[in-house]
């Protein structure tokens, strides 16, 4: 893989085996209803909402869902109250991983994120150990069979994208995270389609791991992803292609 965000490509990968396991739906009924909290219920003035949203329609969530999530976020329903936190640390190798949590019990989800780093050969640091190696950037992921790269890197630009680079199969998009909407709005007219769109952070660098640690550390990212009180997860880590098809 030729791209900088590594474990999207790898989450892109295994799609549906996450969706299996249900927790898709609770992740993003959690986002939506944050989202609707903090910036209140207006899809249109509200762009975390907006892509919260987005997101929920492109896993085939049910509309009275979506709905009733924003109606307990902007406080039309009762519901729980999500606190949001992040945490950072160490992965095998010194890989670094950032973690977002949003969760109704905060002690809960230190314990089982400390927990998780240990299990697998990883360490939980303090605040700031490695987020100083991620930038916050809008993503999106484009199918070649999709689009020309001429014409894709045309649009992008034109509309704000910083960069559009080749993976295996697929194209990636970068943007500033306030370009982010535009320039997704300008695929959308293009009829162009995407797989990924996010506000995410991405390494400034790529930490390189085989064998016994890159199976150590797709198992801590794995385990990351399936913990309820666990929103999102990033890393620095470069698994070869051909460990990523074997696990």
């Amino acid at each position: 893989m030729s791209g900088h965000n590594k474990w999207s490509s790898i989450k892109h990968r295994k799609g549906a085996q996450d969706a299996k396991r249900g927790k898709i739906f609770t992740k993003l009924i959690k986002e939506i209803t944050v989202a609707a909290r903090a910036g209140g219920g207006d899809i249109e003035a509200n762009p975390r909402l907006r892509s919260a949203v987005a997101a929920a329609k492109v896993e085939n969530m049910p509309k009275d869902n979506i709905e009733r999530a924003i109606k307990k976020g902007s406080g039309d329903l009762e519901g729980v109250s999500y606190e949001e936190n992040s945490y950072e640390g160490y992965g095998p190798g010194g890989a670094a991983i950032l973690v977002e949590s949003l969760t109704d019990n905060k002690n809960r989800a230190v314990a089982e994120i400390r927990h998780i780093f240990n299990k697998y050969g990883g360490n939980m640091g303090e605040n700031g150990c490695v987020a100083w190696m991620f930038d916050k950037k809008g993503y999106l992921r484009v199918d070649k069979a999709a689009v020309a790269e001429e014409k894709l890197m045309e649009i992008a630009l034109e509309a704000g994208a910083e960069d559009v680079l080749e993976d295996d199969d697929s194209f990636e998009v970068t943007t500033e995270p306030q370009d982010f909407e535009g320039v997704k709005e300008a695929l959308e007219a293009a009829g162009i389609p995407f797989s990924d769109a996010e506000v995410t952070m991405l390494p400034q660098t790529l930490n390189p791991l085989t064998g016994a640690e890159a199976e150590r550390m797709l198992k801590l990212m794995e385990a990351m992803e399936d913990c309820d009180d666990v929103q999102k997860v990033y890393t620095n880590a470069d698994i070869p292609d051909e460990m990523v098809n074997a696990l």
